[in-house]
């Protein structure tokens, strides 16, 4: 049985993937896990135990699809894609989950204006 704190922490992490495709498009796993780090000025360092599984949950739910392609450096890779449904999800979680609470008070509000507040806009 799922704790809830750990269905939080699930739940933001989906979120966090759900806007990151929608923003950018299709992207490989580690260029998702770049932007997120990016976004989050080094806050946020997702690791691949961390981010497959999401990536592999969001598109056992059809929140993701997913398409193996080459990628920059030419090597197989697999790209994920926001589905309908992923949309959607994305819409009705931005109005029921709270922000992740991230230390210092400049970091955060950049981390929200840049990656959460859209979501949050849209409703």
């Amino acid at each position: 049985m799922t704790s809830p704190k750990s269905e939080v922490l699930q739940g933001t992490l989906d979120l966090l993937v759900l806007k990151t495709l929608d923003s950018m498009g299709p992207m490989h796993g580690f260029g998702i896990a770049l932007r997120i780090q990016q976004v989050s000025e080094d806050l946020l360092q997702l690791n691949q135990g961390t981010l497959y599984p999401a990536l592999l949950r969001l598109e056992q739910r059809g929140r993701v699809t997913s398409k193996w392609g080459a990628s920059g450096n030419n090597r197989k890779a697999k790209y994920y894609s926001l589905t309908r449904s992923g949309r959607k999800q994305l819409e009705e979680e931005a109005l029921q989950r709270p922000l992740p609470r991230l230390t210092s008070p400049r970091k955060t509000s950049r981390f929200v204006c840049t990656v959460a507040a859209p979501c949050y806009a849209a409703g």
